[in-house]
């Protein structure tokens, strides 16, 4: 057997089966490219679902981990350390906002800002105790803990996994209808993607977004943005809300908020908001390590650069025309997606995502399936025009032959 196949032999016989990974062994990697153990390299066209916005071994981004390296990497919340107010400081600033939640990964950031909307809702809105209620749409995704499979429409990750979580109200994405006739006195939340990823970069109807916040504060209800995935630059803005010019009540960050180094996630709010916890209600062993606010400082200092975000647009626009042809062509049946993001359905008849995703793989090109014939592209922003032109050929000789 070669390393590859005994690699994965022994990954399949000693880990659990939660990932169905592509046969490829990744060992080295550098900006938008990866090498496997057998020293055959790949175009990186995912990106760790966003994490890696700002490529493989960012020197900026080593460079800041190394050096808290030697200085301390955990302390946990019981002390302070000296990176852990300019982190909040810097990170809300970014976002407009007063105060920051810092955690681990981005299902975590989702569990938090569960709890905060409700414990909001009970204590500033005033609904009775056990009654608050969350709006979210239909096709979401927001991790796969317990509460949050709760409210999925995806069997896969929902299937044998209950009893369920109550509290939550599930209305179609970008029927802003539907979500007006689900809200009550008790709702205290609307919980959305600004782009939904997992189903397929579905990038909502015009206005949508904006009609969403206005509708909340006539409600007084909080709308959290879940910009794990769409945040950080990816949409060719700092967040995809800025697209339709709003801003919500709290934005849930996480994947490239970490810069592929380590995981770090964020709740980032007002004072109003965040302010209703008191010390034990809740926490993080790890949330806002120095090692993590050092990465995070970096990351946050690259975006108010705005270089990343004018790259996603600028490359995002170039993505889009090419992909647009394929479109034309007879390969392609729907394009959908914002800057170095998006979500391509293939015709069925030649083969499922999971097909043409093993066929890019080798041409020496990664992208990832997603429900059905749909393939998702989102490489790193600092992938070149020619590595991005590359990758793109391969597609349509994949599709067109």
């Amino acid at each position: 057997m070669s390393t590859t196949e005994n690699a994965i032999a022994s990954a399949e016989a000693h880990s659990a089966h939660n990932y169905h990974p592509l046969p490829v062994v990744v060992a080295t990697a550098d900006g938008a490219w990866m090498t496997d153990v057998e020293g055959r390299r790949y175009l990186d066209m995912l990106a760790g679902y966003s994490a890696l916005n700002f490529g493989h071994g960012n020197r900026r981004l080593l460079d800041a981990a190394r050096a808290q390296l030697e200085r301390v990497t955990l302390t946990s919340r019981a002390f302070h350390h000296d990176r852990f107010a300019d982190f909040c400081t810097r990170l809300a600033e970014l976002c407009g906002m007063e105060m920051v939640l810092p955690m681990n990964t981005g299902a975590e950031a989702v569990e938090t800002a569960v709890k905060t909307a409700r414990k909001w809702g009970y204590r500033v809105k005033g609904v009775p105790d056990g009654m608050a209620k969350i709006i979210v749409a239909a096709d979401n995704f927001h991790g796969r803990t317990t509460t949050v499979i709760s409210f999925s429409t995806d069997p896969e990750a929902r299937a044998d996994f209950g009893p369920y979580t109550p509290g939550f109200e599930i209305v179609p994405y970008g029927d802003l209808t539907a979500m007006r006739a689900a809200m009550t006195e008790n709702t205290v939340a609307v919980l959305i993607e600004p782009i939904q990823g997992e189903a397929g970069v579905l990038v909502p109807p015009p206005g949508y977004l904006a009609g969403v916040r206005k509708l909340t504060r006539e409600r007084n209800v909080l709308f959290i943005a879940d910009e794990i995935q769409s945040g950080l630059g990816r949409t060719g803005k700092t967040f995809a809300c800025e697209h339709e010019g709003i801003v919500p009540d709290m934005y849930l960050l996480g994947k490239a908020l970490g810069g592929g180094v380590v995981p770090v996630s964020a709740v980032v709010s007002s004072a109003a908001v965040l302010g209703v916890f008191q010390p034990g209600e809740h926490g993080s062993t790890f949330g806002g390590n120095p090692l993590a606010c050092a990465v995070a400082l970096e990351v946050i200092a690259m975006l108010n650069t705005g270089e990343y975000q004018q790259r996603a647009a600028e490359l995002g626009d170039h993505l889009h025309r090419e992909l647009g042809l394929l479109a034309g062509g007879g390969a392609v049946q729907a394009v959908r997606g914002r800057g170095l993001w998006a979500g391509v359905d293939i015709e069925p008849e030649l083969g499922t995502g999971r097909e043409i995703s093993e066929k890019l793989m080798e041409r020496r090109v990664l992208v990832k399936d997603t429900h059905g014939s749909t393939i998702r592209i989102a490489p790193p922003l600092v992938i070149g025009k020619e590595d991005l032109d590359w990758g793109l050929e391969q597609l349509r000789e994949v599709l067109l032959g």
